[in-house]
């Protein structure tokens, strides 16, 4: 199951770009970032030009098939528990006892689900496919609409969101980051300009969708899966169509699945510890407490207060509120 490179090394590391991306580059809105030189403007959202490379590559060459699952999410909003999470329900018939062999106690979870705006999901030959991204609905292949392959949308409040996105760009020690001030970055976030942001609208896409279309879209609270990860997981494995048997629950596997892929426990693990991906990032700078609330260490109540306007100001019209 493990692919020999990971999506995310590839997305992160420098690349010659194809003649049609400079092109389309060259006339696209740009803005200055704390994560590249620039980030522009596709579509509606922001992306560092290697992200938006692999976009358009996943619009021209991903194949959806109709069993494929896709874990869907803005970054740092619990992208890495929940592909966990979803490759342990899928293939938990192929590993009775989760926590003495399992692929998740060798191999970080990025590494066992690769993104579709990644170059290598062809190696991605199982039934059902599993696959993540952080792709805006309307940007999707095609083929990911059409079909009837099932998304699930991990949602995080906002403020834990940037928060946690903060840490993780300044462990990766990008150039670009030195000097950014924490004030910089959270104006950048709150007009928009973020990877793969604005990130209000990319939230409000998914939940819009998820009410139009419940059979194709789950939209699932990062907060209330936190709090509730027994209830959560056995609702997604419903949604994917494999539901836990009262055998299951009764062996034990659904809490011993919730044990083995808690951030707790994968934080813990030697290859999330000091594994290294093939450009180097340490495997580690995917975890940190992940606690509900936490961005209070973090921000200013002035900084938290400009995130919360934003918020407000983005919601209006809708009912939609955040896990606050």
């Amino acid at each position: 199951m493990t692919n020999s490179e990971t999506t995310l090394s590839k997305l992160l590391a420098e690349s010659e770009f194809n003649q049609e991306c400079k092109e389309l580059l060259s006339s696209l809105p740009k803005d200055k970032s704390f994560f590249a030189e620039y980030l522009y403007q596709y579509e509606g959202f922001w992306y560092p030009p290697n992200l938006l490379e692999g976009v358009l590559y996943s619009q021209k060459h991903f194949q959806a098939r109709d069993s494929d699952i896709i874990v869907v999410s803005s970054p740092k909003s619990g992208t890495t528990w929940l592909k966990a999470l979803v490759f342990a329900l899928i293939y938990r018939q192929d590993y009775q006892t989760p926590l003495e062999s399992h692929p998740l106690l060798d191999n970080n979870p990025h590494t066992l689900v690769p993104f579709v705006e990644g170059f290598n999901f062809h190696t991605q030959d199982t039934s059902p496919g599993i696959f993540s991204t952080h792709i805006p609905l309307g940007s999707l292949p095609e083929s990911i609409k059409d079909s009837p392959c099932k998304l699930v949308y991990c949602c995080r409040n906002p403020k834990d969101a940037f928060v946690s996105l903060w840490h993780f760009m300044k462990r990766l020690a990008l150039k670009e980051m030195a000097g950014c001030t924490m004030e910089e970055m959270v104006r950048g976030f709150c007009r928009g300009s973020s990877v793969y942001g604005p990130f209000w609208d990319h939230a409000l896409e998914y939940w819009k969708e998820s009410r139009e279309n419940p059979g194709k879209v789950l939209f699932v609270m990062y907060e209330e899966m936190r709090e509730q990860p027994r209830e959560w997981v056995k609702r997604i494995a419903e949604f994917l169509e494999c539901s836990f048997t009262k055998e299951e629950i009764d062996n034990g596997v659904l809490e011993d699945i919730i044990k083995l892929c808690s951030l707790e426990n994968l934080s813990k693990l030697e290859v999330n510890q000091k594994g290294k991906l093939v450009n180097g990032m340490e495997t580690k700078a995917f975890f940190r407490e992940g606690e509900i609330g936490g961005w209070r260490d973090t921000l200013t109540p002035l900084l938290a207060e400009e995130i919360d306007k934003t918020t407000e100001e983005k919601l209006i019209g809708s009912s939609f509120r955040f896990f606050c």
